[in-house]
């Protein structure tokens, strides 16, 4: 499965951004679908993730109860939602695919990144 992150931006403490991943190639709807970050120098997090179906999610403790994840299936597209975004939400974020939910960085299939910079 071939995967292409965007919606990244410049954005205010605060404020709020939307980011995509949208999917092609194998099955979309048979993957789980994970956001992750990474900062210059420092190693890629977890951030959330989604189940093929939908109906479980889970989160990093840093975003929980201001991100939210979900998907379209009939579009092939996860999305992240971000909201009350902070300083430290600065970073690279990618998506990426494996069979089976997992909170980890252990993901078979990664995209490309979308930059998210929060400014003061």
């Amino acid at each position: 499965v071939q995967l292409q992150a965007s919606g990244g931006g410049l954005v205010q403490a605060g404020g709020s951004l939307r980011l995509s991943c949208a999917a092609s190639g194998r099955i979309f709807s048979n993957y789980a679908i994970g956001w992750f970050r990474q900062v210059l120098g420092g190693e890629r997090e977890f951030v959330a993730a989604i189940s093929w179906s939908g109906d479980n999610t889970i989160y990093a403790d840093s975003v929980k109860g201001r991100f939210t994840i979900s998907r379209d299936n009939a579009k092939n597209t996860v999305y992240l939602e971000m909201n009350s975004l902070k300083l430290e939400d600065t970073a690279v974020y990618y998506c990426a695919a494996r069979p089976f939910l997992r909170a980890n960085v252990n993901y078979d299939y990664w995209g490309q990144e979308t930059q998210v910079t929060v400014s003061s």
